[in-house]
């Protein structure tokens, strides 16, 4: 490769005397240096970078391995457990409308200001919906419509009970409509397409977007978890690793092994940190312990069923087989 070679204007002319530019310099009155930016990197940092990254691929693929080898009794009622914990929160959230009835109406009336009547028909449908989408989303029975019910009772509690402006409720459901969002992606990969003739985007098309969604929103939990409570080293600990998990999620770079990682976290998270058993049955904390706790079983799910579907088309994954 030739070397360029950088004139300065402040120097003066070259010298043409007798031998200038043959045996005796370079004609211009002194030794010139090459431009640095053709300068090859020295091999030994080249060759210690290639070890390093061969040696963080090693160590991932035997982290796989591993959970692939111990996985695998129970990877057949993986999805099944995934669905039934993605819609836990809404068959507890039921169950809770049914034994407080008379407590919930008392609120919406009184604090929500919904007459009366427009009250008993919001729990009504509400305690419907659930109870009918879980069902469905479980058995794996119009899964479409059931998911599309589940995404309107998120809304419609939003907007009943206020909470659309809350942050952490927002984040939380966020999680949950991507563990949903997964649910519809999953229902998509046995599916044949109808009305081929059509211009539409295909099953596996929109699967794959599905998915891409899903792992997004999944993340959004742990992010509102950074941001509450109070900070210890432990919990930046946590942070800094649980935050580099969600983004290698989101991307689907290792996607299995990452959200494999925060099943485990949020599980152990979820057990000593929303321990509403462990509250009096008076106390008013033990409801909103109680519906955190089921919420995060939710996502685990939602990350459980990422870990049996994998990332999808659209990932870092997908995009290393490719090429």
């Amino acid at each position: 490769m030739s070397q360029r070679i950088h004139l300065n204007p402040n120097r003066g002319q070259p010298s043409l005397g007798p031998g200038a530019g043959l045996g005796g310099g370079s004609g211009f009155g002194g030794s010139y240096m090459p431009d640095p930016i053709n300068r090859r990197p020295s091999p030994a940092f080249a060759k210690s970078d290639n070890e390093v990254v061969a040696r963080v691929q090693e160590v991932s693929a035997k982290v796989e391995d591993l959970i692939e080898t111990y996985t695998q009794p129970i990877r057949p009622y993986v999805p099944a457990m995934a669905r039934f914990l993605i819609v836990v929160t809404f068959l507890e959230d039921a169950l809770r409308i049914l034994t407080q009835w008379s407590d919930q109406l008392w609120y919406l009336q009184k604090h929500r200001k919904i007459w009366w009547g427009a009250s008993h028909l919001f729990l009504l449908l509400n305690v419907v919906a659930m109870l009918g989408g879980s069902f469905g989303v479980i058995t794996k029975r119009f899964p479409e419509a059931s998911v599309f019910a589940l995404l309107g009772v998120v809304v419609a509690q939003g907007v009943g009970y206020g909470l659309l402006f809350d942050l952490s409720f927002f984040l939380r459901n966020l999680s949950v409509i991507g563990g949903l969002l997964m649910v519809l992606s999953d229902s998509l990969s046995s599916k044949k397409k109808l009305f081929a003739g059509l211009p539409s985007l295909s099953e596996t098309d929109r699967r794959k977007y599905f998915q891409l969604a899903g792992r997004i929103l999944l993340i959004f939990l742990f992010i509102g978890f950074i941001f509450q409570g109070n900070w210890s080293f432990a919990r930046v600990l946590v942070s800094v690793v649980g935050l580099g998990a969600c983004i290698m999620v989101a991307v689907g770079f290792k996607a299995k092994w990452s959200a494999s990682f925060l099943v485990a976290l949020l599980s152990i998270f979820n057990v000593f940190i929303n321990n509403w058993w462990s509250v009096h049955a008076a106390h008013p904390q033990r409801d909103f312990l109680k519906y955190d706790f089921f919420q995060t079983l939710s996502i685990v799910g939602g990350l459980l069923l990422l870990v049996n579907m994998g990332p999808g088309g659209i990932s870092v994954d997908e995009k290393k087989k490719v090429y």
